[in-house]
């Protein structure tokens, strides 16, 4: 569910195919999000799982496993 609702974010943002997201991707290398893109991706899962993202956090996001696993720590 996580994940699936990530995907659809991240896909909606960067306008890719769903296929091309999975829990390995590297959101910067893979899937060629920038930083306005990361801060975008953090500000959409904060509202969507009614959480807050520190700031040192944000740099522990390398890949799309990793943010599935901080909200499902975290909420």
């Amino acid at each position: 569910m996580i994940f699936e609702r990530i995907r659809e974010i991240l896909c909606d943002q960067l306008d890719l195919d769903e296929d091309s997201v999975t829990m390995d991707s590297d959101i910067l290398d893979d899937l060629e999000a920038d930083s306005l893109d990361v801060v975008d991706l953090v500000m959409s899962v904060e509202d969507e799982f009614h959480l807050e993202v520190p700031d040192d956090q944000i740099e522990n996001f390398r890949t799309v496993g990793d943010v599935v696993r901080y909200i499902e720590e975290n909420s």
